[in-house]
């Protein structure tokens, strides 16, 4: 499994170890040359868990720190959605994980990011090379956990377009409705739903 450890992101702000990316970014630079921002997904409401699970700690570190750390080696920047307001959920809330990602994409596509890397804050551990598999090539997914993906943000008007006209916001449906490569994870992948779940890494 892969240690959130063994990423690198960077720490310019607490709660979490992700950038704030916002209107440093080379706009110029970024058109010449692909960036990839990374984002941790982190708009739910937690029920289950019954606290925020992004600011749950383990091993001492919050879930979305573990997260942003296993992105680091893998994009340029890195930054939490869902907690800040920095990146809203579009084209409105409560609309699940693909609400996040439309926001994250429209986001980095004003900052001149060609793709986005999402990962759920949920997500402290995960099988070697899986990242790195996704960051190869956009679009792709992970059927396993499919909000484990790498999206153009050249989507994002389309991506509003089709939660705006589907009811079916699946993360995995849109992946499928846009050709993503499926990238199966080979591995576990844990669910934290709840504080137990947690202990039990």
């Amino acid at each position: 499994m892969q240690s959130a450890d063994a990423g690198r992101a960077s720490c310019a702000r607490k709660p979490c170890a992700c950038r704030q990316v916002g209107a440093g970014a080379d706009r110029e630079d970024a058109l010449s040359t692909p960036r990839i921002l990374g984002v941790v997904l982190a708009g739910g409401r937690s029920s289950r868990f019954g606290s925020d699970k992004a600011q749950a700690l383990l091993d001492g570190r919050r879930l979305a720190d573990h997260a942003c750390a296993l992105l680091g080696p893998h994009v340029d920047d890195a930054v939490v959605a869902g907690r800040d307001g920095l990146i809203r959920d579009l084209p409105g809330p409560d609309l699940g994980p693909l609400g996040g990602i439309a926001g994250a994409l429209h986001h980095a596509a004003g900052l001149g990011y060609t793709s986005v890397l999402t990962i759920a804050c949920d997500v402290p551990v995960l099988p070697d090379g899986l990242l790195a598999a996704l960051a190869r090539r956009a679009p792709a997914f992970c059927p396993d956990a499919p909000v484990l993906g790498h999206w153009e943000t050249a989507s994002a008007a389309a991506l509003i377009a089709h939660i705006e006209s589907s009811p079916r916001r699946s993360v995995r449906g849109w992946a499928e409705a846009i050709g993503a490569l499926p990238i199966p994870a080979h591995g576990a992948i844990p669910n934290i739903n709840t504080p137990e779940d947690m202990a039990a890494l």
